[in-house]
């Protein structure tokens, strides 16, 4: 959404690499249009409005590589020229947001250092606010800016200002604390009668102190928003938003200080809320289209917010909704409909050491006991919901019903369960996959040998593993861009993944013998299912040898497998041929391997 409410962009997924596209507004209608031209082929991923609406940043992903740009362009639809920012001696740059007139981004170079800088979209000049291993810029505003560092699931903020580095919070061991807001340090806040903090919670607070909003777990299971008045005599903070057995997903502010916009998210399901600032109220969810919403953004004044829905068998698409009234609708009625048929049904069962599991089960067209796929998610911190697949309607049309789980080190179930798969706990995380398919099959949804097991980045890794460590239990397996062995990967991943990895999987060196005891090469013998292997070329986070090093070995022993490799892919594929391509190819493999018969021809 465009700070003036008049206009906002978004991405389209229509056919080769995602591209962005510019809308105007009259009212609450959309009018014209136009396609951002940029001269670098590849996806655009993220989007954003400088504050005074002139400018859009939009990052991309060249050839579908993981190196990402970062260019801008003009909002008046009669210039159309396009310009890289910030970027010539850095290796990857992540758009974070705007500064006033600059850019704000975060580099890497190849030795995994990040710089945090403001690029200044007129005359180029660079502010490298922060250097170090791990920094993530999140927010800057008028001189103080907030970092994240911190390796993965156990972050922290630090508020940058004068040259100083301050903790937001105080240190709680496995918190996460990773995205924040800067509401004011544009001036200097006076009399504590005039200008006293809506969450202040002492009375001698100092007269001095920027506000910041922040989505954390500190001291909670849970992640809640929370509001935080920080002085050089230390910060407090209070709780201004949080909801039992939910997370808060993400968050978006007005740049009025008005209205705070909320996503929850609750076993997997998205509701919406908005937050008023001025008395820390909050309103009854506003209904959704879809099961999963995500991006929110809002109007400078708190009066238009536009939000990513998406769904099972509805691909995602925007919602504009007015915060005021909760009402709204779509920006193209005919993309958000979602057939009941393809809405999942979400089961839920214990571990064999009693910790809670969950998955969402996709039923086949006349379901009955018969083959099923497992489907891992990546992370391992991400989360199975119940959004828009390329993949599991094309295998339920096939007869494959589809079990998608949650197993431990999943995100959305609280802190201690996304912990729960560190280090020596990733065997554990493995046994949860065993668990998944002796559930299924006590439950009479699937049949013992037509099982197969599938998932994408750590999901593949995960699926190697489950293949490896528990071979009698699957029929097939499908890897996509996954780690083989994490000795491998750590020594060919992009130096800044594998820095936040070392607390998830284990450091390189101390731990060793764990790093090998966990890898599936190291037990390639195991694995005897069928298995389809695929990645794309230009994959820097789990390099390409990843896969080709299994292939190789499963070839030496005479086992059944394919390799598929996607010239124009990184580590997502993102182009949708591509991914029609890629589901025709997962269907035609389970369907023979889990004994699928497949409907003659006309």
């Amino acid at each position: 959404m465009s700070p003036d409410g008049t206009g906002f962009a978004h991405i389209v997924d229509d056919g080769g690499y995602p591209w962005a596209v510019q809308r105007f507004l009259s009212g609450h209608h959309c009018g014209t249009d136009r396609r951002v031209e940029l001269p670098v082929p590849g996806p655009v991923t993220r989007l954003a409005h400088s504050a005074d609406s002139r400018w859009l940043a939009c990052q991309i992903a060249p050839h579908g590589g993981n190196r990402p740009q970062v260019w801008v362009v003009r909002t008046d639809p009669e210039d159309r020229s396009a310009r890289r920012v910030g970027a010539d001696d850095a290796c990857a740059t992540e758009l974070v947001g705007w500064d006033g007139t600059r850019v704000a981004v975060t580099t890497a170079d190849e030795h995994g250092v990040a710089e945090s800088r403001l690029v200044d979209v007129r005359t180029g000049e660079i502010a490298v606010l922060d250097r170090r291993v791990g920094g993530h810029l999140v927010d800057s505003w008028a001189g103080a800016a907030l970092l994240r560092v911190g390796p993965r699931c156990h972050r922290e903020l630090l508020l940058l200002r004068g040259g100083s580095r301050i903790p937001l919070l105080p240190a709680d061991v496995g918190s996460s604390t990773d995205f924040g807001v800067i509401l004011d340090d544009h001036h200097v806040l006076g009399a504590l009668d005039q200008h006293r903090s809506p969450w202040a919670t002492s009375e001698g607070e100092p007269d001095r102190y920027i506000r910041v909003l922040v989505r954390s777990d500190h001291d909670a299971e849970f992640h809640r928003l929370l509001g935080l008045a920080v002085s050089a005599a230390g910060t407090s903070y209070r709780i201004l938003a949080e909801r039992d057995e939910a997370s808060l997903d993400e968050f978006a502010v007005s740049d009025d200080h008005s209205t705070v916009a909320l996503l929850w998210n609750h076993k997997g399901l998205s509701e919406l809320q908005i937050l008023h600032l001025a008395d820390a109220s909050v309103d009854p969810p506003i209904p959704l289209p879809g099961l999963v919403a995500s991006q929110p953004s809002i109007s400078a004044d708190g009066s238009l917010l536009a939000v990513t829905v998406e769904g099972p068998g509805m691909p995602p698409s925007v919602e504009l909704v007015d915060p005021r009234t909760g009402e709204g609708g779509p920006v193209e009625p005919a993309r958000t409909e979602m057939r009941r048929a393809d809405t999942p049904v979400l089961l839920e069962f214990p571990a064999r050491d009693g910790l809670g599991l969950s998955g969402w089960l996709y039923r086949a067209e006349g379901f009955a006991p018969g083959p099923v796929m497992l489907w891992l998610h990546g992370g391992p911190e991400h989360q199975e919901r119940p959004g828009y697949s390329d993949y599991f309607p094309a295998l339920a049309d096939a007869g494959i019903s589809v079990f998608a789980p949650n197993v431990r080190g999943s995100g959305g179930f609280g802190r201690t369960f996304v912990h729960a798969d560190d280090r020596y706990g990733r065997f554990s995380a493995i046994d949860d996959v065993a668990d998944c398919v002796r559930f299924l099959v006590d439950e009479g949804i699937a049949v013992p040998d037509r099982i197969g097991c599938a998932g994408h980045s750590y999901g593949g890794y995960l699926t190697l593993a489950s293949l490896t460590f528990h071979p009698e239990l699957f029929a097939a397996g499908i890897t996509v861009c996954g780690m083989s062995d994490l000795e491998s990967f750590y020594a060919h991943t992009e130096p800044w993944i594998a820095a936040a990895a070392y607390l998830e999987y284990g450091h390189p060196e101390n731990d060793r013998e764990l790093l090998r005891e966990l890898s599936p090469m190291r037990r390639i013998d195991a694995l005897t299912a069928p298995l389809l292997v695929v990645h794309g070329a230009h994959d820097t986070n789990v390099p390409v040898p990843e896969s080709r090093q299994i292939v190789a070995a499963l070839e030496a022993r005479g086992r059944d497998v394919r390799f598929l490799l996607f010239d124009d892919e990184g580590h997502d594929i993102v182009r949708r041929e591509n991914r029609r391509r890629l589901a025709a190819a997962m269907v035609a493999w389970l369907s023979t391997h889990l004994r699928v018969r497949v409907p003659a021809g006309p």
